[in-house]
């Protein structure tokens, strides 16, 4: 009996390479989501035969370093870094892309991140009772109130 050796990111559960391959074969931009306990980073990328190429790139620091108050990883958070994300993507000539989530569930924060990128101008096939409800974008929910519209606004801004 042969042994056969399974692939290092298919054992690491890394990579789903069913998902990966009808999702290449679009050949549409696409949106990876990382959200860890402190973060979260949106990249925007291009299929490329060399390699995935970065579009845009938003990560939650950028939301420090604007004034936010309290935690970086809740849904208000998640949003306005898929809008700051999606935002650069359309300045730089995107006009759609697809969610591609791996091996990763389908959280709250990844639906209002992807709300975000949808708000920000980029056209993305999702359903919109996927998203949150807007009381949780805008963190009436929460004990620390952020001015999402006022963020939205220097976002708006700042990247043309």
């Amino acid at each position: 009996m042969a042994y056969s050796q399974i692939l290092r990111r298919l054992r690491e559960e890394k990579t789903n390479y069913r998902k990966r391959k009808t999702m290449l074969m679009g050949k549409r931009p696409f949106i990876t989501v990382q959200i860890t306990n402190e973060n979260t980073q949106v990249q925007i990328h291009t299929p490329e035969m060399t390699g995935d190429k970065v579009i845009a790139s938003a990560h939650s620091h950028y939301l420090l370093k604007k004034g936010w108050k309290g935690s970086r990883k809740n849904i208000p958070a998640a949003y306005l870094t898929g809008y700051l994300a999606g935002k650069k993507a359309v300045g730089k000539g995107s006009k759609s892309a697809i969610l591609y989530t791996g091996t990763r569930r389908y959280t709250q924060r990844m639906a209002a991140v992807l709300k975000g990128v949808v708000d920000a101008g980029l056209e993305i096939p999702a359903d919109p009772e996927s998203f949150p409800p807007e009381e949780r974008i805008t963190g009436q929910h929460l004990t620390v109130k952020n001015d999402v519209n006022q963020f939205k606004s220097q976002i708006d801004s700042e990247v043309k």
